[in-house]
This record gives C-alpha cells, structure tokens and sequence, in this order.
C-alpha cells in the first residue's frame, strides 16, 4: 500500500483517480452510515458517518461554498485510518441536501439566513454527534469556517479543537466594494429575486477548466470535476441574490465585539497564499482575537488547501493531524 498511500494516508500514487476508486472510496462506503434529518423549517439534511475501529474521538468535517461530502472523500479517509470517527453532512441547499422551494435546478446555492446553517450545525450536534465518541473536533473550510466561527461564538462548549482551512470570514467580491455589492444583490432580493442568481454568474455548463480552479493539483482537480460533471446534486455553482447579502454581512457579525474572544477552544487557522476566493485579511483579525488560536500561512496554496500538489498538501495535512491528534489527549469535550 506504500506505493498508493503516504504515511497520513492520502493518496501518493501517481494515478490519484484510480486509487480514489480503487482504495478509498469501497473502503468508506464499507463503513459508512447514512442519515436523514428534518430541520424545524422542514429542510431535509444528508449526513454521513465513519467509524473509526479504536476512535481517538470524532471530528466533523463541514464544507464550503457550492461543495458537499463526498468531495471531501479522501480526507475522511486519512481521519479514520488516523483513528477519528468522521460525521459529515452536506449544507441546506448544496449536494444531496434539500434545495429551498423556488429554487431551480442545481447551479444556484441559496439560504434565506446564514444563521439557518449555523442552526443545522447544532441540530446534526445534537441528534448524531452525540452519539459519537468524545471529545468533538471540527474540520472546515470556507463557507463552512464562517458557520463554524458563528457556531463556536455562540455555541462555545460542543468542540474541543476547531481546525479551520481558508475560512469565509469575509467573501472577496471580486473587486465590487461590499457595500455596492450588499445594493445591488439587496434590490435585488427585494424585488422576488432573492433566489435567481445575478445575471453575471453563470450556471455550471460542464466540465471546469483547471486553471480557474482552487485547486493546485491537476490529479485531485480531475477526479473531482469528473463527479461533479456525472452527478447533477453536486453542481452547485453559482450564488442567489440572498446568499450573497447573507454572506457579505456574516464578516460584521464573525468579528462582532467580543466575539472571537468568546471562543476558549484552541483553533488552527490556515489561510492560502493564493487565495481569489476569500479575503486574508479579515481572517488574520479573526485568529488574532481568538484566545488559544494558532495562524498558518501555506504558500503555493489556492483556495482549496486540500486539492494541493503533494508537496504542498502532505505537510500542511500531516500538521493538522497532530493538532488534532494533541487536542483528542486533552481529553473530551464538555
């Protein structure tokens, strides 16, 4: 197996897509758990767990903006071969999780108040893992870092660590100042367009091109467009009107007075070099204000740290294991 995993177990062969299909994923969907769960609005979640066979603890991995789970395949993987029992979930409105009514087709992503992700975090908490082994980590990135920040302000006993990869303290609006971004997309909204997308975004057509990309890794980048192209649920791609006022204005309330603060847990913060996704600045802010928390810069790094090349990914991955690997011997969560 040495010639198809590295040390951690991420995927070292050269031929990544087969040993994706090959080795990682027939050895996940043999343990894996499917779960259903009704929000109070009704919203159907699709949530996922990984028992590891002597669990350290659980860490719960939340994705990002347009993502889902299953893109997360290989790091799940590498936890539960590392000793961590995983429970994921796909976000209201991305992957096999429900769309809201009114919404069509599968390109636009869309929640009417970001605090509704922030409240199916706890609702998957409190109904899955709590039946997980302790202590409680969370591993998240982008849009999932800005529902973990605003969970962990407002919810700051469930985890022990939190691990945040590029999170969405702030969204970069591509140029648009914030405040012109919030008019357009509010009229917008206010008009009944809340759940069209702005007409300069368009919806996902087919295969993606690399080099737009947030990945670095030609190989990690290809297995996932693959899926993605074959899998209708998993071609989120663009945001509605709403989401994007509600995701302008979660840096406000991320970075509230005494928020960050609030969180006691320890937090591993990595922010990447060439990050076009999201804004670096906000998020040093951000981890400079939380008590026990840690900033790491990864150079050569887009957006999605995780679909790096190996020289890139191994060490920063290797590095977020022993952060989680020290915060599991510190013992359970509360």
């Amino acid at each position: 197996m040495s010639d198809v995993l590295n040390p951690d177990f991420l995927v070292a062969a050269p031929d990544y897509a087969g040993a994706m299909d090959s080795v990682v994923l027939p050895a996940l969907a043999a343990i894996e758990k499917v779960t259903e769960l009704t929000a109070p609005d009704g919203t159907r979640l699709y949530c996922v767990s990984y028992p590891a066979e002597k669990p350290l603890g659980t860490v719960l991995v939340l994705h990002g903006f347009t993502e889902n789970a299953f893109k997360y395949s290989e790091l799940i993987y590498s936890l539960v071969r590392n000793g961590f029992s995983v429970l994921a979930y796909d976000q209201r409105g991305h992957g096999r999780s429900a769309r809201a009514e009114g919404v069509t087709g599968n390109s636009v992503t869309h929640v009417d108040h970001f605090s509704d992700y922030v409240e199916d975090l706890r609702l998957v908490c409190d109904q899955l893992l709590n039946a997980m082994p302790r202590p409680w980590s969370i591993f998240c990135h982008s849009m999932g870092g800005a529902v973990t920040a605003l969970y962990l302000e407002k919810y700051p006993d469930t985890f022990t660590s939190a691990v945040m990869c590029a999170p969405m303290i702030a969204p970069n609006t591509g140029g648009f100042p914030p405040a012109l971004t919030l008019a357009f997309c509010g009229t917008a909204a206010a008009i009944g367009r809340g759940k069209k997308h702005p007409f300069f975004l368009k919806e996902y057509a087919g295969p993606e091109k690399f080099e737009d990309s947030c990945a670095t890794d030609p190989a990690r980048f290809a297995w996932y467009d693959a899926v993605k192209a074959s899998r209708p649920e998993f071609q989120n791609s663009v945001p509605s009107h709403r989401w994007t006022v509600e995701g302008v204005r979660v840096t406000k309330q991320i970075l509230a007075e005494g928020a960050p603060e609030s969180i006691h847990i320890p937090v591993m913060l990595s922010t990447a070099e060439k990050d076009y996704s999201v804004m670096p600045e906000p998020q040093y802010k951000f981890i400079s204000r939380v008590p026990d928390g840690t900033h790491v810069f990864v150079r050569d790094a887009r957006h999605e740290i995780f679909r790096s090349v190996n020289e890139v990914f191994f060490p920063w991955w290797h590095d977020v294991l022993a952060f989680l690997k020290n915060a599991a011997e510190r013992g359970p969560s509360a």
